[in-house]
């Protein structure tokens, strides 16, 4: 057996081993593990390594360089996992670095997202989506759409996206020279850049939306999320509503939800309980609390928005501290820990349920379900309705939903796409617009999207041979023209003025303000509850002698 499938096994072994303990700590709280179970792990492990060397050593072709890795990381673990649950997960040396570096919120580099696309000729180049703000490459002047020539002198062709970035990363100081062509230069553009930190926010929008009301957008929780969100709401000054947006947000560490809610919350309110089976229930409440500073909170999701998402929209909700608005989230109550494993590897093992303050179940029902209907079906593996959900209640009385995510308290569709825009947006034609416009031209950020730019617009599509009819263009005439200045704003001036822009005309987003007045008699209503339970107390203790 090869030396790499030795150390793909033992990571398997120390997997089981893993599996184990967590196995003994329960055994301890509902008795002693029996020598029979311990016996049949070991014939288990024997076995699989019987079967793998007979694999290795028969197989048609050579199980060499990272077949041995994939038949390992990507065959036997994620499939034994799968019998358990959908989020109990494996992470391979790659995967359990990119996981670690998303947690931090920061890594080393040049600061820009690229992705490996396939140009007007069918060649696959690595081009520039966006470099984040005040990062060494947004101040050099690399705009979206740059094309990844060479880096150090290497040429980018035939390297993937994934292997783009990892030489682009480096230590703090340490130059790297990156070649690019760009729409509209005859010659490539060369940039000598110095690695930098690379702040990587969880907050990636924040803003008075209208006057008196801010706007935050999250888009997962990491070690940086409670301090970015305080530091969000604190930069309105004294506010009078919150659109919280936790549209597509998957989770993430559940402290940081947990000081979110801190901060919003009253002191002493419930967050969310963990309870399994392994390890002694955990109960987190509200240690510091508000400090009595309140004000009307909607929290807008979807069926995108889940875990740690869900956490503080059910405690918000539990609370009567928020109006939840959109759609019934994802449904995922199940907690992770993470165990670091050898190789640079990483297990991901389900220990607990998550449950909110009313003691609703997040997660949603996952028996029977197949893992792509699970994640992608929604309509399939949801509960169509609340007939069979169990009921719950929150602070003031009203009515809430548990065992299948968390249900908005007012519905809000997301718009589907129709064949036209679905189109655009797979062959990525605005992101490909922008640069050839702005190839000869500068705007300033009173840009519209006159006639004129219409037309530039599809002589280009002509161009592209994306076919379209005047009725297409006329029929998603504002979803056009806010996506083509989308992407011209955010080659001009950044990411931030792109994404505020969508915002500005999200639909959605438009919807959830006409909530504020009712968002602000839930929490007028919310204070009555808490003066009369306090009054409640008070009086109880008064007539104990």
């Amino acid at each position: 057996m090869t030396p790499r499938a030795r150390r793909a096994i033992f990571s398997l072994v120390l997997f089981f081993a893993i599996c184990a303990l967590v196995g003994s700590v329960l055994q301890r709280r509902v008795g002693a593990q029996s020598s029979e179970d311990e016996s049949q792990i070991r014939d288990s492990l024997k076995t699989f390594t019987n079967v793998y060397a007979l694999v290795e050593q028969n197989y048609a072709e050579p199980i060499t360089g990272d077949k041995a890795d994939i038949a390992i990381y990507d065959g036997a673990i994620p499939g034994m996992l799968r019998t358990l649950d959908p989020h109990s997960n494996f992470y391979d040396p790659k995967a359990y670095a990119k996981m670690r570096e998303d947690q931090r919120g920061h890594y080393y580099g040049v600061g820009m997202v690229i992705q490996q696309q396939r140009d007007a000729s069918g060649k696959d180049k690595v081009y520039v989506i966006t470099p984040y703000e005040g990062t060494p490459s947004f101040r050099a002047g690399i705009r979206p759409g740059d094309v990844i020539a060479a880096v150090d002198g290497k040429t980018a062709d035939g390297m993937t996206s994934d292997a783009v970035a990892k030489a682009l990363k480096g230590p703090k100081g340490t130059h790297v020279q990156v070649t690019m062509s760009r729409e509209g230069q005859v010659k490539p553009l060369t940039f000598d850049l110095v690695r930098d930190e690379i702040p990587h926010p969880s907050v990636d929008l924040k803003y008075e939306i209208k006057p008196g009301v801010g706007y935050i957008h999250l888009t997962q929780f990491q070690e940086t999320t409670a301090q970015e969100v305080i530091d969000a709401v604190d930069s309105f000054g004294n506010i009078k509503g919150l659109v919280f947006d936790l549209r597509g947000n998957p989770g993430g560490l559940l402290s940081q939800a947990v000081e979110v809610c801190d901060h919003l919350l009253s002191k002493g309110q419930g967050i969310v309980s963990q309870r399994g089976r392994a390890y002694p229930d955990q109960n987190y409440v509200a240690t510091h609390g508000n400090d009595g500073k309140t004000f009307p909170i909607v929290v807008l999701v979807n069926r995108n928005t889940a875990s740690a998402a869900e956490i503080v929209s059910g405690a918000l909700q539990d609370h009567d501290r928020a109006l939840i608005v959109g759609e019934t989230t994802f449904g995922k109550g199940l907690v992770q820990t993470v165990y670091n494993l050898s190789e640079n590897t990483g297990l991901a093992l389900t220990t607990y349920h998550y449950y909110t303050p009313s003691g609703r179940l997040i997660q949603r029902n996952y028996s029977g379900v197949s893992l792509y209907d699970y994640y992608y079906n929604h309509a399939g593996a949801q509960p169509a309705d609340t007939t069979n959900r169990e009921v719950k209640f929150t602070d003031s009385g009203r009515t809430v939903y548990g065992g299948g995510g968390i249900t908005p308290d007012e519905k809000i569709e997301t718009p589907k796409s129709n064949r036209f825009q679905e189109e655009l947006l797979f062959r990525s034609a605005f992101f490909h617009f922008a640069p050839r416009y702005l190839a000869n031209r500068t705007v300033d950020k009173s840009f519209q999207v006159d006639d004129a730019v219409l037309a530039d617009f599809k002589q280009f599509l002509t161009s592209k041979n994306i076919a379209f009819t005047e009725k297409d263009i006329n029929d998603n005439l504002d979803w056009l023209k806010v996506n083509i200045k989308e992407k011209i704003m955010t080659s001009q001036f950044g990411q931030l003025q792109g994404l505020r822009t969508l915002a500005d005309w999200d639909p959605e987003i438009q919807k959830a303000l006409t909530f504020l007045p009712e968002a602000q008699a839930l929490e007028d209503n919310a204070h009555k509850v808490l003066a009369q339970k306090a009054q409640a107390k008070n009086e109880g203790a008064a007539a104990r002698p």
